[in-house]
């Protein structure tokens, strides 16, 4: 198992790719939200658009659009707080991996839910599911790590993964306009990750 190509190792190096991918999603964003509005609606994931004109570059590039400036701010601060970290652990190539694999599958998973449950003209953009699965990675490898929720709430890492899985869960049944299936599906695919390519049980990490 360790030597089969699903887990073959990168050579470490790190590059700080999580400040390029915050610089793209801040350039898209921009662009997207204020040059050029209609751009943001054809690199979001659509069923329909996905069904109609085979845009299945959407599973990836709805990444990188994002709703509002909250929108982007709240995913970018995740994104450097968690994965400026996990980076640092991993490596700059494995962690590209994770983040684009978790995301992309987030997007399927999200795609045939939205499929089964007749939301085929949804649109479904920003980086959650991909930040949610670097934030249940940081907790593997760090989860007796305090973050400060709000800035004042001390929680340890393992903790806040499985409060947010919770609340992701329960919000699902919300009509707030915020996909939390997706965020569901980010941390589930990053704990499939972490346990068939990494060969980590992460539940026996936490002390």
């Amino acid at each position: 198992m360790r030597d089969s190509i699903i887990n073959r190792k990168f050579s470490y190096s790190f590059h700080n790719v999580t400040l390029l991918l915050i610089a793209i999603n801040i350039f898209v964003f921009f662009i997207s939200y204020y040059v050029y509005p209609s751009l943001g609606f054809r690199l979001a994931m659509s069923p329909f658009m996905i069904l109609a004109s085979h845009s299945y570059y959407q599973f990836v590039t709805y990444m990188f659009v994002h709703g509002s400036l909250m929108h982007l701010f709240s995913n970018m601060l995740g994104l450097f707080i968690f994965g400026t970290m996990v980076e640092k652990y991993i490596g700059s190539k494995e962690f590209l991996l994770y983040y684009f694999v978790t995301g992309t599958l987030s997007a399927v998973l999200t795609f045939f839910y939205y499929y089964f449950t007749g939301k085929y003209f949804y649109f479904l953009m920003g980086a959650s599911g991909a930040v949610y699965a670097v934030m249940l990675l940081f907790a593997v490898f760090f989860p007796n790590a305090v973050v400060y929720v709000m800035g004042l709430l001390p929680v340890k890492a393992y903790v806040l993964v499985a409060v947010y899985f919770i609340i992701e869960f329960l919000l699902q049944f919300s009509y707030d306009g915020i996909s939390h299936i997706t965020h569901l599906f980010g941390l589930v695919v990053g704990l499939l990750y972490v346990v068939v390519r990494m060969n980590i049980n992460p539940f026996r990490r936490i002390r």
